[in-house]
């Protein structure tokens, strides 16, 4: 790695840390600027008030807000979260997070990669095809896709292809441990309604991307020199095409995130977003802050990993 490389990469970790670090300030503050008390949720609200002062003391609510994100923070670096308050009383919030993260994990990736194997196809076709009948009507179904809410398609997938056509379970989740086969198939309904109105942009994107590179003097010098048009379409266009594709699929991921969030409440998934659902109604903060902090965490590696593999895309970049 050349030193200039390193320095970029060692800039990028320093960005990397202190969005963390004040994502992680904005996360904990906001919860407790939140309304309701997890003493009064867990114990009732007509708990007697030695109950909720002996609650909040085991739990340090009683301490300043200040002592408490500094011990918040010092053990989120260790990876101790703390407790769950109301939703799992005393279980360890890393625990629930443990075993919650892999599915949500799967459902993402499994919806990711739907967006972005029909982008790939639709977005290449579309370009190739321009003005023609194909570009039209790929392009209104990007266009459609883009204006459907995730929820919304969820709701209809359902009544489509699960109760009227019972082709995908309505409900539930089976885990990939216990079955890939299952899991794919209880899945994929969410990933569909996830994946959807992600691939209508991407493919957009990648069109629009295609075009610009096709009319580039260095993709004509590419066909002057004898090259055929296969070749100068992988070499030249796709490769350079790609870059804003993969940054945009980069910035998606938020929004990924968020579909997950709706989406497993909307099937009964037990991932990560209906497990913050739930401890928000349960106003079980730490909770929601390590499963917030989690989501902030994931979104900035992805960024990352998206940077580098942009640059490996495009060689000006590694200059």
């Amino acid at each position: 790695m050349s030193p200039i490389a390193f320095r970029r990469m060692l800039r990028r970790a320093g960005i990397l840390l202190l969005t963390m670090s004040a994502g992680a300030l904005v996360v904990f503050f906001a919860m407790k600027a939140a309304p309701g008390d997890p003493a009064l949720a867990a114990l009732g609200e007509n708990a007697r008030p030695e109950l909720v002062a002996a609650f909040r003391r085991e739990h340090n609510l009683d301490q300043p807000v200040v002592l408490q994100f500094i011990a918040w923070i010092t053990g989120a670096v260790r990876g101790d979260f703390g407790r769950s308050l109301t939703l799992a009383g005393g279980v360890p919030v890393g625990q629930l997070i443990a075993s919650r993260l892999p599915v949500t994990a799967f459902i993402g990736f499994y919806a990711l990669i739907l967006a972005a194997g029909v982008s790939l196809l639709v977005g290449i076709v579309a370009a190739l095809q321009r003005g023609r009948f194909l570009d039209t009507a790929m392009t209104s179904l990007a266009v459609l896709g883009v204006s459907m809410p995730d929820f919304w398609l969820g709701y209809v997938l359902v009544f489509f292809l699960a109760l009227n056509v019972p082709l995908f379970p309505s409900y539930g989740f089976v885990s990939p441990a216990d079955s890939l086969g299952g899991a794919l198939l209880s899945g994929f309904l969410p990933a569909v309604a996830i994946a959807a109105p992600m691939a209508a942009v991407f493919s957009r994107v990648l069109r629009a991307a295609l075009l610009d590179v096709m009319h580039r003097p260095y993709v004509q010098v590419q066909r002057s020199l004898g090259h055929g048009p296969a070749f100068v379409f992988v070499h030249s266009i796709l490769r350079n095409a790609l870059i804003p594709y993969v940054t945009v699929i980069g910035l998606q991921v938020r929004y990924l995130l968020g579909g997950v969030v709706v989406i497993e409440r909307v099937f009964g998934i037990p991932g990560l977003g209906s497990l913050m659902v739930d401890a928000a109604f349960g106003r079980d903060y730490p909770v929601i802050q390590a499963c917030a902090l989690t989501f902030l965490v994931i979104v900035l590696l992805t960024n990352l990993l998206v940077d580098l593999l942009c640059t490996r895309l495009d060689p000006r970049a590694r200059a």
